[in-house]
């Protein structure tokens, strides 16, 4: 079958070119064996796929909008708040705090209206920790705090305000008074700086 393959189809015996098949093509039934063609006298109808269950109403739509509002709203009260607890622990913690702190501790004026152990006035809200109202930015400028104070007399609300009119220059001190619960105000000698 090879060397007739090889030859030119004129070549080819009658024989070999009438029983010639493809790798392609399926053995066919000899024409005694086809099956009988069936018709159809009308169009099939479509089954349903399944059956259909007894209708119900829908489960009533569940708001969850006041749930979310609420954790929402609790969200941004958590970082409020301790965005302003942060903030106020950098201002405690800053070098001009502590020094205005030490200044009116050496202060002979206030220590004669406040009484000794001038220190801050601790905040029930912050776990002990005082309140420090304000601003303090050293690299713009500007430093705007006020605090309570107590001795062993009475308490007072430290004010103290410092600006610098141009970068290298040393701050000028505009505020620095205490101002005592009984309405006694001690302004704070600049001396002491």
């Amino acid at each position: 079958m090879h060397a007739a393959r090889a030859l030119p189809k004129a070549r080819l015996p009658a024989r070999l070119l009438s029983c010639r098949t493809f790798a392609t093509e399926l053995p066919r039934p000899p024409p005694s064996e086809m099956p009988a063609a069936e018709t159809f006298s009308s169009p099939s109808k479509p089954r349903e796929y399944y059956t259909r269950r007894q209708q119900r109403d829908l489960p009533p739509y569940a708001r969850t909008w006041p749930l979310v509002a609420v954790f929402g709203t609790a969200g941004v009260a958590v970082w409020a708040s301790f965005f302003m607890y942060a903030t106020n622990q950098e201002r405690l913690s800053s070098s001009v705090t502590r020094h205005v702190l030490t200044t009116i501790r050496e202060s002979d004026a206030v220590r004669e209206v406040l009484g000794d152990a001038v220190r801050f006035e601790p905040a029930w809200y912050l776990n002990g920790d005082p309140w420090v109202s304000g601003s303090v930015n050293m690299l713009q400028g500007h430093v705007d705090i006020s605090f309570r104070v107590k001795g062993h007399k009475q308490g007072g609300t430290l004010y103290f305000t410092s600006l610098r009119k141009a970068k290298g220059e040393p701050f000028t001190i505009l505020r620095f008074k205490i101002i005592a619960d009984d309405g006694t105000i001690v302004k704070v000698p600049l001396a002491t700086l």
